[in-house]
């Protein structure tokens, strides 16, 4: 694999400050957060925001989609996990495995790709019935797997994902267009052997690619990182740097 398989770090964090300006929308039939930029609003693309496994209805993940709004990107937040995210605050004994499989009181339903790739495809849909013709897909850990797969049978255009998991080697040996990648310095899900296979991976594929390691931060870092330490602050902010300046170059 690429990455590891998601694990109990991905269901811890903290949440950041601010109101979200976006609007639940119905796209395709698809409860979705919608954040519309303005009058900077880049013509005929879009971002397709697949979170991690707290969803689109928690705050941070829609303060982001706000962020990428603001520099111009109409982006969408579809509901990939079916309203049934991991708690914010993890009850004693809670099995991520078991959320995965849909076991209560875990979880309501099965999260795997066979749940979440139709709910992708609607969206990308959706997008493309609004006159889109290029799609950059972000994906935050749960959602890195499925931006990747998408970019592997072109159905997006430029992914950028940060601290990924259950990526396999061969969907990573499969994109047909750029990557960019932010890592956590600490990550048992994408440590630096993976990072370092998929660095060979990617050397292979012929495609724009890029690795950017974060010091001083942890799995989950830009979406859910402490904003008091400073070193996760900077890493938080440079992660969305990086993925602003990604799509600025290739999402044309």
């Amino acid at each position: 694999m690429a990455s590891n398989q998601i694990g109990q770090c991905c269901a811890v964090g903290v949440k950041h400050e601010g109101e979200p300006t976006g609007k639940l929308e119905t796209l395709e039939g698809v409860t979705t957060y919608v954040a519309r930029p303005g009058s900077n609003a880049k013509s005929g693309v879009a971002i397709l925001f697949l979170t991690d496994v707290f969803g689109y209805k928690f705050p941070n993940n829609q303060l982001l989609a706000d962020d990428y709004a603001r520099n111009g990107y109409l982006t969408i937040v579809p509901n990939i996990i079916h309203d049934d995210p991991v708690p914010a605050e993890r009850p004693e004994g809670f099995d991520i495995m078991k959320w995965f499989a849909g076991e209560a009181p875990h979880g309501k339903e099965p999260h795997g790709p066979e749940t979440v790739f139709p709910i992708v495809d609607k969206s990308i849909s959706w997008l493309k019935s609004q006159g889109i013709n290029k799609i950059g897909a972000v994906g935050y850990c749960y959602g890195a797997k499925h931006s990747i797969v998408k970019l592997g049978k072109k159905e997006v255009d430029v992914v950028y994902v940060a601290h990924p998991s259950f990526v396999e080697e061969s969907e990573l040996e499969a994109i047909k267009g750029p990557l960019s990648i932010a890592a956590a310095e600490t990550d048992s899900i994408f440590p630096a052997e993976k990072r370092h296979k998929s660095e060979e991976i990617l050397q292979k594929t012929g495609q724009p690619y890029q690795i950017t390691l974060y010091s001083g931060v942890e799995h989950g870092f830009s979406v859910r990182g402490d904003m008091k330490n400073p070193a996760v602050k900077f890493g938080k902010e440079q992660a969305f740097f990086q993925a602003i300046q990604w799509f600025d170059q290739w999402l044309k």
